[in-house]
């Protein structure tokens, strides 16, 4: 069995520092819009609340944050568990690290259009990007772990 690859680890651990750095940008924004929301009569927090109700609540620029936190906790465990499989068999090489930081950055950018914009098709083809840049990657597993 090939000797594992920490360089693999690189691009999930840039990914889950960003997830983080995203989740500390939406709470910075949710919880002051909140207490707005709640001084101006627009917002009583009750169990029952809905998601709805609480987002309604809310601007949308204050939503996209969380959307895009929610996001990031989808796909990417995709790629977290496809990244680990490559440095488990031991493979870093440039094509796997190439793909690997390229998926990172292209969710980076994505986090970035959804929090800042929301342009919807920019945010589409970001995500069918970072799509087909995880299908290679996992293609690219499944042939080291089938022999292909």
């Amino acid at each position: 069995m090939p000797s594992f690859s920490t360089q693999m680890l690189g691009p999930i651990v840039g990914l889950n520092l960003w997830t983080l750095a995203i989740e500390g940008w939406m709470y910075a924004t949710r919880i002051p819009a909140t207490l707005r929301a709640s001084k101006a009569g627009k917002l009583s927090m009750r169990p029952e609340m809905t998601k709805e109700e609480y987002n309604g609540a809310l601007p949308a620029n204050v939503r996209w944050k969380a959307d895009n936190y929610n996001h990031l906790m989808e796909q990417p465990l995709q790629f977290y568990a496809i990244a680990l499989v490559i440095a488990h068999l031991g493979r870093g090489n440039k094509i796997d690290l190439g793909l690997a930081w390229g998926y990172v950055g292209v969710r980076v950018v994505h986090s970035l259009v959804q929090c800042l914009t929301n342009k919807i098709n920019t945010r589409f083809s970001l995500f069918v990007t970072s799509s087909g840049v995880l299908a290679a990657l996992t293609v690219r597993a499944a042939m080291a772990v089938f022999g292909a």
